[in-house]
């Protein structure tokens, strides 16, 4: 992280189970009757034609009424995650600038397709946000406006299958402080090799760049902490461990890898970050090479 690039805050202020049992070893069929897979298995299936579509929304400029500052830095989050995901195999579309309204029709009409020949799915968003809360270009929507389009009972042709959400913004105004640690030399020694400072809530699984209440940091020429550590993380590690893992190295990345600099504004001078990972998965996801 370059300590000449001033950091960013993302703010909206600123800137029937078979009667075998469940371990059976029956087959499972959506809403539209499209096989899922076995119930049995520990990892989605990713034998479909193709991996998904990737939806890419990148938010830089407002109207005025909003009130919002441009965010500087996020055209480089956004050809990172459109790069990225189409090394993985997706099919990645990338909006620029949507109005809400605008927003909500590509997800509703995204929702409404056939994904029967696809694997998953995955959205990124990337704008200014409150908790509950993220920017269109002329005002806000409610977050579970994005991810209600791809229920199961909305979206039967993804149903079973893994719909993966990041969203790179801000969920309040709060800074994380950090908090000071002791890393050791090794588990079994006793030495103090250094003092770390660590944020607040760390080590407390769709995925947010930051915890409810809180500030999500954008260096205005590398892009977000978040991206940056996702984006490098994917590409180190995409086909060597399952997503949840990798997200946890993301985690790390970010709490212990970027620290805010701001010396001219001393409250928002070194602070820290930890991205929040919500899970209601039931499988693990395996990328493989295309």
């Amino acid at each position: 992280m370059s300590n000449i690039v001033e950091e960013m805050a993302d703010t909206s202020l600123n800137d029937d189970v078979d009667a075998r049992g469940i371990f059976g070893k029956t087959k499972a069929h959506g809403a539209s009757g499209s096989v899922i897979g076995s119930l049995d298995s520990e990892d989605y299936s990713m034998k479909y034609g193709k991996i998904g579509k990737c939806l890419i929304f990148n938010h830089k400029i407002f109207e005025p009424q909003t009130r919002l500052n441009v965010r500087n830095g996020t055209d480089a989050d956004a050809a990172r995650l459109y790069c990225r995901f189409r090394e993985l195999g997706f099919d990645v579309t990338l909006f620029t600038d949507l109005k809400c309204k605008e927003v909500e029709r590509e997800l509703s009409k995204v929702g409404k397709e056939d994904h029967s020949n696809y694997s998953c799915f995955v959205c990124c968003i990337l704008s200014h946000g409150e908790q509950g809360i993220l920017y269109g270009s002329d005002g806000h929507y409610k977050t579970e406006h994005v991810f209600s389009p791809f229920r199961g009972d909305a979206c039967p042709s993804l149903a079973g299958k893994p719909k993966i959400f990041f969203i790179q913004a801000c969920q309040g105004d709060r800074l994380d402080s950090g908090v000071n640690v002791k890393e050791k030399e090794s588990a079994d020694s006793g030495d103090e090799k250094r003092i770390l400072r660590i944020p607040t809530h760390a080590d407390f699984l769709i995925v947010y760049s930051t915890v409810a209440g809180f500030y999500s940091w954008r260096n205005t020429t590398n892009g977000s902490w978040f991206v940056q550590s996702l984006c490098a993380t994917l590409q180190k590690y995409a086909y060597d461990v399952d997503l949840l893992q990798l997200l946890t190295i993301v985690n790390r990345r970010v709490a212990y890898d970027f620290e805010s600099f701001t010396p001219h504004d001393a409250d928002m001078h070194l602070k820290k970050q930890v991205p929040c990972i919500t899970s209601t998965l039931t499988k693990n996801i395996r990328f493989s090479p295309p």
